[in-house]
């Protein structure tokens, strides 16, 4: 037996608060999140991903200028995923500026956003 075979291999693994909108389940870096909070009217909303439910959520996060707030329906969890399982969206497949990469979760494909991105994307449409 050499060393090598005793030295486990290390996979790197990142977090991903995994949330709901509507029907649909997405992604996002938990490090990006600084709080869950309840949501507030002026909130951000992305029709793009789905109709919100209820909305009574908000995933609360850092941005340039100040926090950001992203109403959601539920806070599924936060689990960590091998970075290998991790897949960045490619810049051929005209998806938004938000939509950072996909993972498979419960055996269905997951879409991971940028939640400062989220943030832009409404400012540039002039809603806050």
């Amino acid at each position: 037996m050499n060393d090598e075979s005793l030295v486990e291999e290390k996979v790197e693994e990142v977090d991903i608060l995994f949330f709901e909108i509507g029907s649909g389940t997405f992604g996002t870096d938990a490090s990006q999140v600084l709080r869950i909070d309840r949501s507030l009217p002026e909130d951000i909303t992305l029709p793009e991903l789905g109709r919100l439910s209820r909305g009574h959520r908000a995933l609360v996060f850092d941005t340039p200028e100040g926090e950001g707030h992203l109403k959601v329906d539920t806070v599924r969890g936060v689990r960590p995923i091998p970075v290998t399982q991790l897949r960045r969206m490619p810049p051929t497949a005209g998806a938004a500026s938000y939509a950072v990469g996909v993972c498979l979760e419960e055996a269905r494909t997951v879409l991971l956003i940028d939640l400062v991105e989220t943030a832009r994307t409404q400012d540039s449409q002039g809603r806050h």
